[in-house]
């Protein structure tokens, strides 16, 4: 519909009548947060480790969309507390982030009676990005042949059957935990100095089982040297389809969190947070990282801030209680 001049004057009259009002200036839009040096991203475990090579991978992205370098630090030790903790003190600009994973951001806070960190107050979440996925595996020649059978044994013989792990206080570990808890069973826990003597033990078959992740048994698991009997994620894990979840095993509640998500300080500013979200958002949106994280061993994950930050709260108030109940500690 065409617009006469007499309609148009009203509109007119009102348009320069405002002009002669005076108005406050709009508010300037906030500039978007942009890094002027280097990222540093701390990895609480030794280099050449899955969580080193997913920082290293999902880094080199970042860097592309912040325009700036992302340079990993390795701060292995002390159950991944000297890596927090120096992410912790870190001044909170942006430019520090930390891999912050359900041990050094959950686990820790009962396994230890002091921590140099806080994992509540200290940090902040960004965003999720992995999780791994664990089995419990055993030897190719294994009397076990289904996840029921290894059940049905270890409650005909409380304590008979061994299981190892990669050390006292390890996602593993904990995720053995709350298996013997829901299946009413009592393993006898092994616990080793990382996951490859485990792996090597299974492989001689000197090792009834062991709860492994894909990252680091996806070689034997894929050669056939040792069988995964079942996974600890909520669905069936991609790789291995064939393998059911616990929760198919009857275990209809059963969750062991080993998620990776990057932290930075808790003081750092909020444009900074949301440009780093945004950032690893685009990145773990990118099939070819998704892809190469599966080809690794991981499950690709993403989240907001938020989102984050609820998921660790809730998995704090499981998880801290149930390891304080047990008495697992890191401490002498």
């Amino acid at each position: 519909m065409s617009v006469t001049p007499r309609g148009r004057r009203p509109l007119l009259a009102a348009g320069l009548a405002a002009l002669a009002t005076p108005l406050a200036a709009p508010a300037l839009a906030q500039p978007r947060w942009q890094p002027d040096r280097p990222i540093r991203w701390i990895v609480a475990y030794a280099p050449g480790g899955g969580s080193d090579m997913l920082a290293r991978l999902v880094g080199a992205e970042l860097s592309r969309g912040l325009g700036q370098p992302v340079l990993v630090e390795n701060r292995p030790g002390a159950g991944a507390t000297l890596g927090a903790d120096a992410a912790a003190k870190a001044p909170p600009d942006g430019l520090t982030v930390f891999s912050g994973d359900s041990g050094s951001m959950m686990n820790n806070i009962a396994l230890f009676r002091r921590l140099p960190y806080d994992p509540v107050k200290d940090f902040r979440g960004i965003g999720l990005f992995a999780d791994f996925p664990l089995v419990v595996a055993v030897p190719a020649n294994s009397r076990f042949r289904t996840i029921a059978d290894y059940i049905a044994a270890a409650k005909a013989d409380p304590g008979g059957v061994a299981c190892g792990t990669p050390g006292v206080g390890s996602p593993h570990h904990m995720a053995v935990e709350r298996f013997q808890r829901e299946a009413a069973i009592k393993l006898n826990l092994i616990p080793y100095r990382g996951g490859a003597p485990g792996v090597n033990d299974l492989l001689a078959g000197t090792l009834d089982s062991m709860m492994v992740d894909v990252a680091s048994a996806g070689g034997p698991l894929r050669g056939g040297q040792v069988r995964a009997l079942a996974t600890t994620m909520t669905e069936r894990w991609r790789t291995l389809t064939e393998v059911p979840t616990l929760r198919e095993a009857g275990l209809p509640e059963y969750r062991a969190p080993v998620w990776m998500g990057l932290v930075v300080p808790a003081a750092t500013p909020e444009p900074a947070v949301r440009r780093l979200g945004e950032e690893l958002a685009r990145v773990m949106a990118d099939p070819a990282i998704r892809n190469r994280m599966v080809e690794i061993g991981v499950e690709p994950l993403t989240s907001t801030p938020t989102e984050f930050d609820a998921l660790m709260a809730r998995d704090r108030a499981y998880w801290v209680p149930l390891i304080r109940e047990l008495g697992i500690t890191l401490e002498g």
